[in-house]
């Protein structure tokens, strides 16, 4: 890369996920608050159908100030079409990397076919550099049943939880769930974020309510205990030797964090950032944060949830490898808390994705046996 030359970035978002409206606000904060001198940015969104789509700067949304109307503005531009099937649309990955030569695509995908390990799997492929997680840890952090299997298997302190698949649905009870996990619980999609399809169960009448709205999101579901505690998350930052920010507590106003807290209702939380804790349950919060990000093989940035039960307690509850960024979002804001800014944050992520991809190049693609 030249000197002086402007980094050019992807920016990708949207996509075919119920998270489809939180990545746009996402996108809306990265693109607005990206260092211009120093980065030309791409602008690739997603539509609810999976079609690919060059979008102009000037108006790539509709409605964005509005979070229950926020949508993608189709732009004329698409990446690849099937020939002939003028209502199917794939990536030709080959156009993908020739778009301007990009240099390193920013993932703003929440979710399903973004944050699983999909879009990672393609960018590798394709050999673009890209920022987070590669496939294996976004994939194991998505589906909440495999990470919860990984962190318990590391010893990582969690709530009790059970897992069933939509084929298996018809051996759950009621009373199995109340014997084993404890009313209330929590149930919830294995594969989805932002508190999309979770309902907090109180009373038997809720029970399979709540089982079939989760199953409408993903073909497993996770039945997990409710801690009574207050609700901590710790930012975490960096590849080999990650750093962890100072924790955040999130205070509902709901009954408990849910979507309409986190994007629709203003009033719906407030947040202490940094946390009301004693230093030694900060200093537990960061290590766990950081021994989970390093356990399931995390790369960038992650945000790490957690229960504090009793003031003394540290429970993991999940690992987001590509956590909500918009301006007031506690992922930026608790590094914002920690001496780093949302503009800076954005310039370190995509230095750690073009360090990454570099380090993944020393790997060989061809056998060659050690000379003797």
């Amino acid at each position: 890369m030249k000197k002086n030359k402007k980094i050019r970035v992807a920016i990708l978002f949207g996509g075919k996920s119920a998270e489809h409206e939180v990545s746009l606000q996402s996108a809306k904060n990265v693109i607005n608050a990206i260092d211009r001198e120093k980065y030309e940015v791409i602008l690739v969104g997603i539509d609810h159908d999976g079609r690919w789509h060059l979008n102009e700067q000037s108006q790539f949304l509709l409605d964005d100030d509005n979070p229950t109307n926020i949508r993608l503005k189709i732009g004329a531009g698409k990446l690849a079409l099937v020939p002939g099937e003028e209502n199917r649309q794939v990536v030709n990955v080959t156009d993908f990397k020739s778009i301007g030569s990009i240099d390193i695509v920013f993932p703003l995908l929440h979710g399903p076919f973004g944050e699983d390990g999909t879009i990672q799997g393609l960018l590798k492929l394709a050999d673009i550099p890209f920022v987070g997680s590669g496939v294996m840890a976004s994939a194991a952090a998505m589906d909440k049943d495999f990470m919860k299997r990984i962190l318990a298997q590391a010893g990582l302190p969690q709530a009790r939880f059970l897992s069933w698949r939509f084929h298996e649905r018809e051996s759950l009870s009621y009373e199995m769930i109340r014997e084993q996990i404890g009313i209330p619980c929590f149930v919830k999609p294995a594969n989805l974020g932002s508190s999309v399809g979770i309902s907090k169960v109180h009373y038997e009448s809720e029970f399979f309510p709540a089982v079939d709205q989760a199953f409408l999101y993903d073909n497993k579901i996770i039945i997990e205990e409710y801690i009574e505690g207050r609700e901590l998350e710790c930012s975490v930052l960096g590849n080999e030797n990650p750093i962890a920010s100072l924790p955040g507590e999130v205070i509902a106003q709901h009954e408990f964090y849910d979507y309409d807290a986190k994007y629709i209702d203003s009033e719906g939380a407030r947040f202490e950032i940094p946390a009301n804790i004693s230093p030694d349950i900060q200093k537990n919060i960061q290590r766990l944060a950081i021994e989970a990000f390093n356990v399931l093989g995390c790369a960038g940035m992650a945000r790490v949830d957690f229960f504090l039960r009793g003031n003394k307690e540290v429970l993991i509850n999940e690992v987001n490898t590509i956590p909500g960024f918009t301006r007031i979002s506690m992922y930026p804001k608790m590094w914002d808390a920690s001496g780093i800014s949302y503009k800076e944050l954005i310039d370190r992520l995509i230095q750690l994705g073009l360090a990454q991809y570099q380090s993944d190049k020393r790997i060989r693609s061809e056998f060659r046996p050690l000379k003797k």
